[in-house]
Order: C-alpha cells, then sequence, then structure tokens
C-alpha cells in the first residue's frame, strides 16, 4: 500500500492542474501522516483494516489535491447525474475526514488502554472526530486570511455560506457511519493482529 500511495502521489504531485500552493495544503495530511505511519509501523502497527482505509483516504486527499475538489471530474459527473448546484467530491473528502480519523483514534486509544468499548467512548470519539474537523475548518479559514485570494482554491467553499457547517456535518455523518459499520469488524481484527 505504502508504494502505491506513494506512486499516486509522485504522479498527481508532479504536473496538478490545481496551483501548487493548493496542490501542497490539500496533501498536508498525507504528507504529515505517512511517514509518521513508516516511523511507527515496527512499533505500534495498526490493523490492516486501518491501513487500507487510511490508503483509501489518502488518494481521496491527492485526487482533490491535483484538481482542486470543486474541479474533479468524477465530482463534475455526480453533480449533473443528481442536478446537483456543485461539485460534490470535497463532501466526500469531509465524510472520509470523519470516516478514517475516528477508526484511527478507536483504534489507538483502546490498545493503548485509555478508552474502553461503550457508549462514552462512541461519544468522545465522535466530539474527537468533530474536534478535527473544526480545527481543520479554522486551519482553511486562517489560511484565507494569511493568504487571500489565493487560498480560494483551497477553500473550495463554491459559493455556499453554508461551506463549513456542511463539512463538519458530513465529517460527524463519516464519523457515524464508521463506528457503526466498522467497529466490531475493527475490534476482531485488533483481537486477531494485535492480542495483548
Amino acid at each position: 500500500m505504502l508504494i502505491a500511495v506513494s506512486t499516486v502521489f509522485l504522479l498527481l504531485g508532479w504536473a496538478p492542474r490545481a496551483d501548487r500552493f493548493t496542490w501542497f495544503m490539500e496533501n498536508l495530511p498525507v504528507i504529515l501522516g505517512v511517514p509518521v505511519l513508516v516511523a511507527t509501523h515496527r512499533r505500534f502497527p495498526l490493523s490492516n483494516l486501518l491501513y487500507a482505509l487510511l490508503a483509501l483516504h489518502a488518494l481521496v486527499l491527492m485526487v482533490g489535491g491535483y484538481w482542486t475538489y470543486a474541479e474533479v471530474p468524477a465530482g463534475h459527473w455526480v453533480q449533473r447525474y443528481l442536478h446537483l448546484a456543485r461539485n460534490p467530491y470535497d463532501r466526500l473528502g469531509h465524510l472520509f475526514q470523519g470516516f478514517v480519523p475516528v477508526l484511527l483514534f478507536r483504534e489507538v486509544l483502546l490498545r493503548r488502554n485509555v478508552l474502553r468499548p461503550g457508549g462514552w467512548s462512541v461519544f468522545v470519539l465522535i466530539l474527537m472526530a468533530l474536534g478535527l474537523s473544526a480545527a481543520y475548518e479554522l486551519l482553511e479559514w486562517q489560511t484565507a486570511v494569511w493568504t487571500g485570494s489565493s487560498a480560494e482554491a483551497f477553500l473550495g467553499t463554491q459559493g455556499d455560506p453554508w461551506d463549513t457547517q456542511w463539512d463538519m456535518a458530513c465529517a460527524l455523518i463519516g464519523a457515524i457511519a464508521a463506528l457503526t459499520s466498522l467497529s466490531r469488524a475493527q475490534d476482531r481484527l485488533i483481537q486477531d493482529q494485535h492480542p495483548n
């Protein structure tokens, strides 16, 4: 997966259609996250499910960075098919922003015995996913303040005054969907791959 993600990163980063600043900002989680995953792989390996989801999330980010989220062709196809007012690829990115990190938080915190499975852990994990989403929205806002109009592609609001709220709502939906659909599978994989 590392070779595949690295290859796609190089191919999409070679000559992105987005300006280089937007490409960099959209790929920042990949640029920072992959070295951390490589550095911790032997000491604290994650489940195969989580590595696969992280690779898929990286792909979503890299595609969004290559075109900018508002210009991803697959998003335009969905926009035309569903008669939407805007390219929805950004919404997919924010669904993943909730879906994958909440499972990362869950696996790390359960394996470190910080959380126990149950209602409170679900509540805490959802708050963590929302906190990450809000932090990202604050980063987007501050980037726009610092750089002015050059941040418009990074913000990707597409003229929607409620884009920030939609982004956080999508992350919330993604986090709930991940916890609902994959918690049991993740528990089994953790038990099988990392019995303690």
